[in-house]
């Protein structure tokens, strides 16, 4: 679909005021959820069973809160996007030689000043099936913008390589070491045991389309309109990629790395920890099975610690009280801000398993370490204004690859006795 403008700008102003509104109300539907939730748990310990007219009640709610939640980050995300003009207006900057040509190049198809730079350069701007790599200005727009969306991109570890595949010595059994007296003889250390990982890049592509008066406008910027543009088409196919990815043609996510029983663990497999019920939570243990997930995690990596699960397996963890009969989950402090659970945050990926019979619904771990997302350098673009007449196709790419680094450094819960 063509991209249109409609209405006025918004002001940062209105955007933080419109932010506070609606994370005010979403404080007020987790305060109603609660007692609609203490409600259904009051009527189950009595009745043994809880009343459907509360049942409802406390779904609908929950419901709301998701949608709250939604409004809340497409809000935030609104936040990040630089004024109408662009960048360089509100900073006074000069765009550089590159960023000229190129959106010479975007708005009317001359190549002309692109070419130069390449033979300038000495170095291939165009690739085999044509375009040109995007200055660095629109990649990084296109990298902030990422950061923001992409679940798993925004917690995980991440490199920017120039070549097709990172390969990664990694020191399974730690760094060699002793302790030795000033004047005794200095011990030869035992060999490392070293795994190499290899991190090889696939294409991800998108095809934004714009009309010929939207390309005219001067007073669009052209960084954002094409971060803006790829962001939530590169971010979803991120998102679902790096969690289920097979590897083939994309990323390898890590949930198809074999899974075993922590008891089990060894490197190259990934440790889990069970609820002790199938497809739930056993009936008052849902904290000690999150507590024993979180300590199954060494102390190292548990103080940069996230949980990760979708919207659906969260509406189920936001019910769960301890033994005091306070709430596991916690709402956002600020507008913008993450949930909480047990004092971790808590992070969407809508790619995660709902929970069922024997699923690995919640992750927890140090994702910074456990998880590599590799970008190779470079977004190349390939205008086409003749697919798609009226409109002018934007045929975008970049390469992305990723995998697990260190297989120590998250669990998962299964759900399962």
């Amino acid at each position: 679909m063509p991209t249109t403008i409609q209405g006025a700008p918004e002001t940062k102003a209105g955007a933080v005021r419109e932010n506070g509104a609606i994370f005010d109300e979403f404080m007020q539907a987790f305060d109603a959820f609660r007692e609609a939730n203490d409600d259904r748990l009051s009527q189950i310990e009595k009745r043994m069973g809880a009343d459907v007219l509360t049942e409802e009640k406390a779904e609908r709610i929950s419901r709301a809160m998701d949608e709250q939640e939604k409004r809340i980050e497409r809000l935030a995300l609104k936040s990040l996007r630089p004024p109408v003009g662009g960048p360089n207006e509100a900073t006074n900057a000069s765009p550089s030689e590159h960023r000229t040509a190129f959106e010479s190049y975007v708005r009317g198809g001359d190549e002309t000043r692109l070419r130069r730079l390449e033979e300038k350069a000495m170095s291939g701007l165009t690739g085999a099936d044509g375009g040109f790599l995007v200055p660095s200005e629109t990649e990084a727009e296109i990298g902030r913008r990422l950061a923001a969306v992409s679940p798993i991109r925004a917690i995980a570890g991440l490199r920017t390589v120039s070549s097709a595949v990172l390969k990664k010595p990694f020191a399974i059994s730690g760094a060699q070491a002793g302790w030795v007296g000033e004047a005794e003889v200095r011990p030869q250390t035992n060999a490392p045991q070293l795994a190499e990982l290899s991190f090889p890049t696939m294409e991800l592509y998108a095809m934004p389309a714009a009309t010929s008066a939207l390309l005219d406008d001067a007073a669009v910027d052209i960084d954002a309109w094409i971060g803006e543009e790829v962001e939530l088409a590169f971010a979803a196919q991120e998102g679902a990629a790096f969690v289920n990815g097979d590897g083939i043609a994309r990323p390898k996510g890590f949930m198809r790395y074999d899974a075993v029983a922590e008891s089990a663990w060894a490197w190259g497999k990934v440790g889990t920890v069970s609820t002790g019920f199938n497809a739930g939570f056993l009936a008052g243990t849902g904290a000690d099975a999150l507590v024993d997930l979180i300590y199954a995690l060494k102390a190292g990596y548990r103080q940069n610690a996230s949980f990760v699960m979708n919207r659906r397996t969260q509406s189920t963890v936001r019910k769960l009280k301890d033994a005091e009969g306070n709430y596991l989950w916690a709402p956002p402090s600020v507008a913008g801000g993450k949930a909480t659970l047990m004092g971790f945050p808590v992070v969407e990926a809508e790619a995660m398993p709902d929970i069922g019979p024997a699923s690995h619904s919640i992750a927890f771990g140090d994702f910074g370490r456990f998880y590599l997302v590799v970008d190779r350098q470079g977004v190349r673009v390939l205008r086409d204004p003749y697919s798609a007449k009226p409109y002018v196709l934007f045929y975008t790419t970049k390469r992305v690859g990723g995998g697990i680094q260190d297989f120590d450094a998250a669990k998962l819960l299964r759900f399962a006795a």
